[in-house]
C-alpha cells in the first residue's frame, strides 16, 4: 500500500524530530564526548522548532489508516510535552557536568522519550497507542538510571522498569480483550462496536478496567502510584525535573483521548473509575507528605494530588472537564519546572542538598531564590491571585457542573491539608535559623532564568489568563464538535 502525501505531512513534526535525532546520533558517535554540548543544544532547538511545525501550517485529520490523528488538543498536548523536554536538557547540563556524568546520549534519549510521547499523543488505534508508549517507557527507564556510578539512580531505574513492565502487560492484556470484544483495535472500529450494543458485554469492560489501569501507573495516579517517591529521590534531580512534566502531560492527554473517544458510550463505567482514582491520589498526595523531609520525595507525593485534581476534571465528562484539565496542566508544567529549577541551584559548598532543613534561613542568604520558592509553593497550594489558584478554582467548578459534589468537596479539603507541606517550606526558609552555612550563591544560568521567568508568569497570570483560556477552550472542542 503507498501512503499518500498527506499523511506525511500530518505527521511532519514526528519524522522531523525523529530525523534530526538520528543525524544528532550519528554525529556525537563521530565526534565523541566533545561533541555534547552541541548535541544538548542542537536537541533542545531540535524540540522547540518541532513544537513550531506543530502550528506552521496548522493541519488536522487522520493519517496511516486512522492510526494517526492531528487536532487542536493533540496539537497543544505535544507542544506542552516538547517545551517541557526541551527545557528539562537545558535545566541537566549543570548538574550532570558536576556529577561528570554529561554525555551526548542524555539529550538524544530525552529527544526519543519525547517522540514517543507525540506518537502516543496522536494514536488513534490501541496498537499505536502501545507503540508510543514503549518508546517513551525504554527511554525513561535508561534516564532514570543514567547516573551509572549512583547506586538511588541505578536501583530508580530498576524499579521504574520492573513496575513498568507490569503496567505494559496490563495494558496490553485490556487491548487484547478489547479487540477480542469489538473485533477491532481501531478507535473508530470500538466506538462503532459499543454503539452498536457491545458495551453490555463485561469483556469489553474488564479490558476497558485494564487500559485505565496501565495508563493510571503512567500518571502515578493511587493505587498505582508506589514508583513515584521512590524514582522521584532516586533518579538524578533534572530526570525528576522531566518525569514530573512531560510524561505526565503525555499520559494524561491519553488518557483523556481513550476516555472521551472510543469508550465514551462507557461513561457511567469508567466515570466511577476515574472519580475513586481522584479522590484517592488527592488523599494520598496530601496526607503522605506531611511527614516528608527530601524535597524531591514531596514532590512526587504533591505529583500524585495533582494528578488527583486532573482526573477530576476527566471524570466530569464535559467540555468544560477538559477545558480546565489543559488549563491546570500548563500551569502545572510552569509551576514544577520552576520548582526544579530551584532545587538544582540548591547547593552547600558546591555539593547538591535536597532536604527541606536545608533551605532554612534562605529568605536572609538568597532573598530572590526564597521570592521565587515562596510564588511557587503559593501557586501550589491554590492561595489566590497565583495561577495554581486558577487552575484548581477551574477543575472545581467543571466538577460541581458535573454534579460531582462529593468529589469536589473532598479535593478542595485535599488541597486545604496539603497547603500545610507547601507553606512548611516557607516557614523554613523566611523564619527557621539555617543550620551552619548558608546555600551557596546560584551562578547566572539556564536554570535562574528557568526559576525567573516560571515565578514571573505564575506572579502576573491573573493579569491576563484569557490567552491560556482561550487555547484550553480550543482544545477542549475537537472532542465535542
Amino acid at each position: 500500500m503507498i501512503v499518500g502525501l498527506e499523511n506525511w505531512t500530518l505527521a511532519r513534526p514526528e519524522i522531523f524530530l525523529a530525523a534530526a535525532t538520528a543525524l544528532l546520533l550519528i554525529y556525537g558517535v563521530v565526534r565523541g564526548e566533545i561533541a555534547t554540548a552541541f548535541v544538548s543544544v542542537a536537541t533542545s532547538v531540535a524540540l522547540l522548532v518541532t513544537a513550531a511545525l506543530l502550528f506552521l501550517p496548522y493541519r488536522e485529520g487522520t493519517a496511516f489508516s486512522s492510526l494517526f490523528i492531528v487536532d487542536r488538543l493533540t496539537a497543544t498536548m505535544k507542544a506542552l510535552v516538547l517545551v517541557g523536554s526541551a527545557l528539562a536538557i537545558l535545566m541537566s547540563r549543570a548538574y550532570f557536568e558536576q556529577a561528570k556524568a554529561w554525555r551526548f546520549e542524555y539529550p538524544l534519549v530525552v529527544a526519543l522519550a519525547t517522540l514517543g510521547m507525540m506518537l502516543m499523543i496522536s494514536a488513534n488505534d490501541l496498537m499505536a497507542l502501545y507503540v508510543g508508549l514503549e518508546l517513551q517507557s525504554l527511554a525513561l527507564y535508561v534516564i532514570a538510571a543514567f547516573q551509572r556510578d549512583s547506586v538511588r539512580s541505578t536501583e530508580a531505574g530498576v524499579k521504574y522498569f520492573v513496575l513498568g513492565s507490569v503496567a505494559s502487560g496490563m495494558l496490553l492484556f485490556g487491548s487484547s480483550l478489547i479487540y477480542g470484544f469489538c473485533g477491532g483495535t481501531a478507535f473508530v472500529q470500538i466506538s462503532g462496536a459499543l454503539a452498536d450494543g457491545r458495551a453490555t458485554e463485561i469483556g469489553v469492560i474488564i479490558g476497558l478496567v485494564f487500559v485505565v489501569a496501565g495508563l493510571a501507573f503512567k500518571v502515578s495516579a493511587v493505587p498505582f502510584h508506589m514508583w513515584t517517591p521512590d524514582v522521584y529521590e532516586g533518579a538524578p534531580t533534572p530526570v525528576t525535573a522531566l518525569f514530573a512534566v512531560a510524561p505526565k502531560i503525555a499520559a494524561m492527554s491519553l488518557l483523556v483521548s481513550v476516555l472521551m473517544g472510543p469508550f465514551k458510550p462507557l461513561f457511567a463505567q469508567w466515570q466511577q473509575i476515574i472519580v475513586v482514582a481522584s479522590v484517592l491520589s488527592m488523599a494520598l498526595g496530601a496526607f503522605a507528605a506531611l511527614r516528608q523531609q527530601n524535597i524531591k520525595r514531596l514532590m512526587a507525593y504533591s505529583s500524585i494530588g495533582n494528578v488527583g485534581y486532573v482526573l477530576l476534571g476527566v471524570a466530569s465528562g464535559t467540555e468544560k472537564g477538559i477545558q480546565s484539565v489543559v488549563f491546570y496542566l500548563a500551569i502545572y508544567m510552569v509551576m514544577t519546572l520552576g520548582v526544579f529549577a530551584t532545587i538544582l541551584m540548591m547547593k552547600r559548598r558546591n555539593i547538591m542538598v535536597e532536604q527541606v532543613s536545608d533551605l532554612a534561613g534562605l529568605a536572609r542568604s538568597q532573598p530572590m531564590m526564597a521570592l521565587g520558592m515562596l510564588i511557587f509553593m503559593f501557586s501550589l497550594a491554590g492561595i489566590p491571585p497565583l495561577a495554581g489558584f486558577w487552575g484548581k478554582l477551574y477543575i472545581f467548578m467543571a466538577a460541581v457542573e458535573a454534579k460531582l459534589f462529593v468529589p469536589a468537596v473532598l479535593g478542595v479539603l485535599a488541597s486545604v491539608v496539603a497547603s500545610y507541606y507547601y507553606l512548611r517550606i516557607v516557614k523554613v526558609m523566611y523564619f527557621d535559623e539555617p543550620p551552619g552555612e548558608a546555600i551557596d550563591r546560584p551562578a547566572f544560568g539556564v536554570n535562574r532564568v528557568v526559576a525567573l521567568v516560571a515565578a514571573f508568569l505564575i506572579a502576573v497570570f491573573s493579569l491576563a489568563p484569557q490567552p491560556l483560556s482561550s487555547i484550553a477552550t480550543a482544545a477542549a472542542k475537537g472532542l465535542f464538535p
